[in-house]
């Protein structure tokens, strides 16, 4: 497979070419399902997260991201899973695929704020992640990376050379809601994941959502 061919390689690559520096990733269980829930800074942190996580992790990426060279060697070496931008029906085909790795005993990776910050805050957290957790019953890993920004600017087609710091915290973990509360329990297990990823970047809240999300839920 791909992904296992190329990581040996990306490994050491990012290692070197980031210098990451990587706290909590004992949190991460090393088998069954596992939500890992970051924030949002450059099309990097999709690409970066899994390769500092140790075992495999499946993100959602954009479709567009497949067309180019490397960004598509990059995302299939680390499993990510292209989805179509825009509309209901889209948004839901990404959770049901989310929820099918989960179901798998996979690990899977999900942007609450559904969309990169351009100003550096941490945006209000779409529901997605609360339906996940919810519906699939996996620990929710809250995560943080800082300076993916610097390396890698929306807009800049390549990285750059530079130093990135990537956090994982305590999962969160939350039981099924009471019939009829379910939209209820969805928005407060993402505001509960959002606060712990604040407290892991220490980027300034925004009390809204980021508006430039136009693809997969978060």
């Amino acid at each position: 497979m791909l992904a296992s061919a190329l990581r040996p390689v990306l490994l050491p690559a990012a290692h070197l070419a980031f210098r990451p520096d990587v706290h909590g990733a004992a949190h991460v269980p090393r088998t069954g399902a596992v939500i890992l829930a970051a924030n949002h800074l450059s099309v990097l942190d999709s690409f970066l997260i899994p390769l500092m996580t140790p075992r495999r992790v499946s993100f959602l990426a954009k479709e567009e991201h497949f067309r180019h060279w490397p960004r598509r060697t990059f995302l299939t070496a680390v499993d990510a899973i292209p989805v179509p931008r825009g509309g209901f029906r889209a948004a839901q085909d990404a959770l049901d695929a989310a929820l099918r790795v989960l179901d798998g005993g996979g690990a899977f990776g999900i942007h609450p704020e559904g969309s990169r910050s351009r100003d550096g805050r941490l945006y209000r957290g779409r529901t997605g992640v609360g339906w996940l957790a919810l519906a699939s019953g996996a620990p929710v890993v809250p995560v943080a990376v800082q300076g993916t920004e610097k390396i890698q600017p929306v807009g800049a087609r390549l990285p750059r050379f530079g130093r990135v710091t990537v956090r994982f915290g305590t999962p969160l973990r939350f039981a099924p809601p009471p019939d009829g509360k379910q939209a209820r329990a969805r928005r407060a297990a993402t505001d509960q994941i959002m606060d712990a990823i604040a407290e892991l970047s220490g980027q300034q809240r925004a009390n809204e959502y980021n508006e430039l999300s136009g693809g997969p839920p978060g």
